[in-house]
């Protein structure tokens, strides 16, 4: 399923994406709107750019001005359109068993989100739902995290998460919330063939009301060395486990 990319939008308001990996899925992905590229001779020859994109040859020092300080520019800048976010319904018409779905309850960590949109594409999730208002845009970090995965992962915002679990419900989705208070287990706790893993923001966890709308609790056997888990690493091994279980 592909995403439908925005009207066009002002120069300030565009994200700049930067790197091989985010600057090459930009490029592969034809909903995607690129206004412009800056690059050096070298790096833009490795890429196949459209003819109706300009590129603006630079020194590698000099692509530094359009990206944060000490980005990873790797020789390649691309200015883009955002892309349209996708309905939470038009997402769950598309479940099939043994591919997770991934909520995040105000996980607004850029690289966090980028990394679980990375682990999602590795391991065929059905994609991701965050609340709008706790979840960041599409960003140049988040898309350097997510390696080129921001590109072909479905992302649904909504705005009220409990009744999107509701919804997710009612597509035949069983949800299991991730806490290290559980006394279940995340293994124990699966074996339907359509999981939704809930995943709470960094530090906080999963508020209450997210939790009361999930239907079971579930904490990663984790050694007792370590309290907890990167909510990005979290969401790695448990969509592992899910896929294992559902195999």
């Amino acid at each position: 399923m592909r995403r439908k990319a925005r009207q066009a939008s002002k120069p300030e308001n565009r994200p700049r994406f930067w790197g091989r990996h985010a600057v090459s899925a930009v490029l592969a992905n034809p909903e995607r709107v690129v206004h412009r590229i800056w690059a050096t001779r070298d790096s833009a020859a490795e890429f196949d750019i459209p003819k109706q994109v300009p590129v603006i040859f630079a020194e590698a020092a000099d692509l530094a001005r359009h990206v944060p300080r000490d980005a990873p520019h790797q020789g390649i800048v691309a200015e883009v359109d955002r892309l349209e976010d996708i309905m939470l319904a038009e997402l769950l018409d598309q479940a099939e068993d043994g591919r997770p779905l991934l909520v995040l309850d105000q996980v607004t960590d850029p690289h966090n989100v980028g990394a679980i949109l990375r682990s999602a594409a590795a391991f065929d999730a059905l994609g991701i739902v965050t609340q709008d208002r706790h979840s960041p845009p599409e960003s140049g970090a988040l898309a350097k995290a997510a390696s080129g995965a921001l590109e072909i992962v479905p992302w649904a915002r909504v705005v009220n998460l409990a009744r999107a679990l509701d919804e997710i419900a009612e597509a035949g989705f069983w949800r299991v919330g991730l806490t290290g208070e559980s006394e279940t287990t995340l293994a124990d706790a699966l074996g339907t063939p359509r999981i939704a893993l809930v995943l709470g923001a960094e530090g906080e966890g999963m508020r209450q009301n997210t939790e009361a709308h999930c239907d079971a609790l579930a904490r990663l056997p984790i050694g007792e060395r370590m309290e907890s888990l990167n909510v990005s690493n979290a969401a790695a091994v448990a969509l592992y486990a899910a896929r294992v279980a559902s195999a």
